[in-house]
C-alpha cells in the first residue's frame, strides 16, 4: 500500500516574503505561540497546545526566504484521551515543508507533513488540525490580517 502523507495547497493574497515570515517567525498568528521563532537553520522552536494536550518540537532543516520552509519534529508528546500510547511520540521524526510560489499576484503555498500516513493513529486528528490551522487560518491570516490560532481557554472566577 501506498502511503501519502497530509498535502495541501492554499492560494494566499500576501506575496511570498510575507508568507515566509508567517511560517517562520508569525506562527503565533495563525497556528499557536511557539517559544521561539525560526530564522536560521538548527533554530528549534517548541509548538505547546495548552491546557495539556501535548506539544511539539521542530527543528528548522531548510530555510530559504519567499521559497520555502522545512522543519523536523524532534521532539513530540501528543496527548489524546482515549488513543493509544503510541499516538503521543508518532510525529517525531517526521518533516513540515511549506513551498511558496508566486502566481500573479498571488501566492501559492503547498505544505506537506511527510510521514502524517493515514495509517498513524493521530491521522485524522491531525488532518483536521492541519485543516484548520493551515488551510483556514493561515489562508485567513494572509488574506485578511486576521488568523484563528490555538488559544487556552481562560478560566473564569466566580469568587
Amino acid at each position: 500500500m501506498t502511503q501519502q502523507n497530509y498535502t495541501r495547497t492554499i492560494t494566499v493574497n500576501a506575496n511570498a516574503e510575507r508568507s515566509y515570515w508567517a511560517l517562520t517567525e508569525g506562527m503565533h498568528k495563525w497556528w499557536t505561540t511557539p517559544d521561539a521563532v525560526m530564522r536560521e537553520i538548527g533554530d528549534r522552536s517548541k509548538f505547546t497546545f495548552p491546557p495539556g494536550n501535548g506539544y511539539w518540537t521542530f527543528e528548522a532543516t531548510a530555510l530559504e526566504p519567499g521559497k520555502y520552509v522545512e522543519m523536523i519534529c524532534v521532539e513530540a508528546l501528543h496527548l489524546h484521551e482515549g488513543m493509544p500510547k503510541a499516538i503521543e511520540t508518532e510525529w517525531l521524526g517526521t518533516r513540515v515543508r511549506w513551498d511558496i510560489h508566486t502566481n500573479g499576484d498571488k501566492t501559492d503555498i503547498t505544505f506537506e507533513h511527510h510521514g502524517l500516513v493515514p495509517d498513524l493513529h493521530c491521522y485524522e486528528i491531525c488532518e483536521t488540525g492541519w485543516d484548520i490551522f493551515f488551510v483556514d487560518s493561515l489562508k485567513a491570516f494572509l488574506d485578511t490580517g486576521t488568523g484563528s490560532p490555538h488559544r487556552a481557554p481562560v478560566e473564569i472566577s466566580n469568587g
